[in-house]
């Protein structure tokens, strides 16, 4: 999905309603219900989650903005001058599937390209390396407060259940709506455990990958600085508005999990 899914289909999307409507407030009023009907779609039938709806809606409404106001532009001092004017509208309503499939076929290329993310979050543990390790490789329960993108859509960690320590072996980490399962590819007690995700069973998320995840432990004196590093991968364009909010999302499961080792810790 990019910039022709969020962009240049709600911005024909909103020229086409121009051509119907003369009226402003209509044009404003049927560009919000046409992108909040699409989003409801997708969500109800498990497409995507109620999270990338969220953060869809403002490239989607900004598309239909820009296209209602040209489109009204358009239909004030082009069309509404013409002298059969309904050939005009017509030749409009034509050219836009021409228009959304060159502008699909001059981004193919790019949206098969995968893009890479690396995510690195890092907390100070009172704890030597051997207890900070000891809380990493199998996660009972997690009892910390959710960050806010949990609370609307984020998938939340639950349990991690790891079948045994070394090189080669499973581990599983279940959230509310799925799992990630992961193979341990580097073990070195207690400094070091490097896994590569074999499989995400994660509903409404076909456009975002998770490729390998690292745990490390530094000691800084009496304490132990655990470092979680992520890399994803991502189909999503434009790249400078998702991007940041990927990774917004990657550190925020970071931090949720890091936390709770904090806390553990101290009980």
């Amino acid at each position: 999905m990019g910039g022709v899914m969020f962009l240049l289909l709600p911005f024909c999307a909103g020229f086409a309603i121009a051509q119907v409507t003369g009226r402003r407030e209509t044009i404003a009023a049927a560009g919000w219900f046409a992108a909040l009907v699409s989003l409801v779609i997708l969500v109800a039938f498990r497409r995507e989650g109620l999270l990338c709806a969220v953060l869809a809606f403002p490239l989607l409404l900004a598309g239909l903005a820009v296209g209602g106001f040209l489109g009204y532009l358009f239909r004030k001092y082009v069309v509404q001058r013409l002298l059969h004017r309904s050939t005009g509208t017509m030749i409009v309503f034509g050219l836009i599937p021409v228009l959304i499939v060159a502008g699909h076929h001059a981004e193919e290329s790019a949206l098969k390209t995968v893009r890479r993310e690396v995510v690195v979050s890092s907390i100070l543990l009172q704890a030597t390396p051997e207890r900070v390790w000891a809380q990493i490789q199998s996660i009972d329960s997690i009892d910390v407060a959710k960050p806010l993108l949990m609370h609307i859509g984020l998938p939340v960690p639950l349990r991690c259940t790891l079948e045994r320590g070394g090189v080669g072996a499973k581990r599983i980490c279940y959230f509310e709506n799925g799992s990630i399962e992961e193979t341990v590819t580097g073990w070195d007690p207690p400094h070091s455990m490097q896994l590569i995700i074999d499989r995400t069973n994660m509903p409404g998320r076909h456009w975002l990958g998770f490729e390998n995840a690292t745990y490390e432990l530094q000691p800084e004196g009496s304490a132990t600085r655990l470092t979680r590093t992520t890399t994803i991968t991502s189909h999503l364009r434009p790249v400078l508005y998702w991007r940041y909010f990927e990774r917004l999302g990657v550190t925020s499961e970071h931090e949720y999990l890091l936390l709770d080792v904090a806390s553990r810790l101290n009980r």
